[in-house]
């Protein structure tokens, strides 16, 4: 089963030997943590390639080193492919991941101390959307933004009343543990009434987007970031969408604002991904996500699990375990031994705190990779459910530990089996 190469076994047994747990791991356990999925083997050959011995600052056409040719072919396949699937104006796919693209548009199109609107933290916002202790908290006033203490849901009435009230420069539309759909149209009526520049994070929806089981928001706003692993399925990076407008500050604030030399490497495995995404099984992928996403959620609802907001529109959905009498911390421990991995997270209006939170969080981009559907989700739920009712009994979950184990054998990882 292991897909280590002879090289590192023979000169590195430890690290080998880490790698090949881990496949294991990934093949007998169910991965649910909705910001995690699994890569091709193309994609994950792109990683490893060659392409990581070259040195690339600037931009095609335009470095500062010479023996470009070849990077140049793959950096405009990617950029070309991501204006194709998302319809983008101005792509930039050098950010090394998510947090430093965000931070790439602020350094872009803010001054330090400007005020900017975002979704906050513990109601399923990002770090990089203004919370307090982070970069974007420190570095420009924050106006956040919540959900609603009885829906759960953004209130966009609300939203807008903060934000003729604060005049941000810069709103922030986007999530982490969010569970419904996002009113792009609204954001974009609200934005233009008080002046504001309209950014899209989509980190955790991309994949849905371009496969059209969500909307798409580049039309409706002025910069779209997001990560291209996630929901997109591709390397762990990142990549800022813009109108064109935008194209030569944002470029400036990646190179050479914030980074040096790009990882070419990784660009080649975005510029591989991004063609698996605009096959047209990527939208059945995308469709079956929802899907079993909504089965599973509907399925523990009927077990008495308190999904915030009463369920889900895209691939995730977030728990609060109050009434069942478990921390989040608990339940996450307890279903990593057998065999499930979620993560503990903080519920909008918690009084828990973060590191040992009322709720976890789960979703179904990775299950679904493999090929699971709403019969498995149906499973799912009930073993969930066995958790966390036996949260203390280590006999039990060694036994659901094992029938979790047979199930996944059914449902071969890419790049591993």
């Amino acid at each position: 089963m292991s897909n280590v190469h002879p090289a590192i076994q023979a000169f590195d047994p430890a690290v080998a030997d880490a790698l090949r747990h881990e496949e294991e791991r990934q093949s007998e356990g169910l991965e649910l943590i909705p910001s995690e999925n699994y890569v091709s083997q193309p994609v994950l050959e792109a990683m490893g390639s060659i392409f990581t011995n070259k040195y690339s600052e600037g931009y095609p056409g335009k470095r500062y080193y010479g023996g470009q040719e070849f990077v140049d072919v793959v950096e405009n396949l990617a950029i070309n492919r991501a204006k194709e699937l998302f319809g983008a104006e101005h792509v930039n796919v050098q950010p090394y991941s998510g947090s430093p693209a965000n931070t790439a548009v602020y350094f872009a199109l803010l001054n330090f101390g400007d005020t900017i609107m975002g979704l906050k933290l513990d109601h399923g916002g990002h770090i990089t959307h203004g919370l307090p202790i982070s970069f974007s908290g420190k570095s420009y006033k924050v106006v956040a933004y919540e959900v609603d203490e009885v829906t759960k849901r953004i209130d966009m009435e609300k939203v807008r009343a903060l934000a003729i009230e604060n005049k941000p420069k810069l709103i922030i539309a986007g999530f982490s543990a969010y569970s419904r759909s996002l009113d792009w149209k609204k954001f974009r009526e609200i934005a233009d009434e008080v002046g504001a520049i309209l950014m899209a994070d989509i980190a955790h929806i991309a994949g849905l987007i371009a496969g059209g089981a969500l909307e798409n928001p580049v039309p409706y706003c002025d910069v779209v970031t997001t990560t291209t692993h996630k929901t997109l399925r591709g390397p762990r990076g990142a990549m800022i969408m813009c109108k064109e407008k935008y194209a030569k500050a944002i470029d400036r604030a990646v190179f050479p604002g914030l980074q040096g030399g790009p990882h070419e490497n990784m660009i080649a495995a975005k510029a591989i991904a991004f063609k698996e995404a605009l096959d047209p099984a990527f939208k059945e992928y995308s469709k079956q996500t929802i899907l079993n996403a909504q089965a599973l959620s509907t399925e523990l609802m009927n077990f008495g699990f308190d999904i915030m907001s009463g369920g889900t529109d895209n691939h995730l959905m977030l728990i609060d375990l109050t009434n069942k009498n478990v921390t989040g911390k608990q339940a996450q421990e307890a279903l990593d031994f057998a065999g499930i991995t979620v993560n503990k997270n903080t519920v909008p209006f918690d009084k828990r705190s973060p590191m040992d939170p009322s709720g976890i969080r789960l979703g179904t981009p990775a299950i679904t990779t493999r090929g699971m559907k709403e019969a498995e989700m149906k499973w799912l739920a009930r073993v969930i459910n066995d958790v966390v009712n036996n949260w203390e009994n280590a006999e039990k979950l060694a036994e659901l530990k094992g029938e979790v184990k047979g199930v996944c054998s059914k449902f071969p990882v890419p790049g591993i089996n």
